[in-house]
């Protein structure tokens, strides 16, 4: 199956966001967490390592599925693939 140029650039473009989103995954759920120990301040009574791993990453996380789903919304159209509404 050969794919159009207009195929191609999709793709690269949709491999290259999810490229960027999963290393920003990856720092929060892995790196951050890992240095949160030598973070060792309150943050609104708890610990802030606390804070990070419970409740941070969550926010990163939804705000990583709320891009991506914009980001693909304004793919799909410019390359005329959107569905109707």
């Amino acid at each position: 199956m050969q794919l159009t140029e207009t195929q191609r650039h999709y793709w690269q473009r949709n491999l290259r966001i999810t490229a960027i989103l999963l290393a920003i995954w990856f720092v929060v759920t892995f790196v951050a967490t890992f240095f949160a120990r030598e973070l060792s301040f309150t943050f609104f009574g708890w610990p802030f390592s606390f804070w990070v791993a419970a409740q941070g990453a969550l926010v990163v996380y939804v705000l990583i599925i709320w891009f991506y789903a914009r980001y693909m919304n304004r793919l799909d159209q410019e390359h005329g693939v959107a569905e109707d509404e």
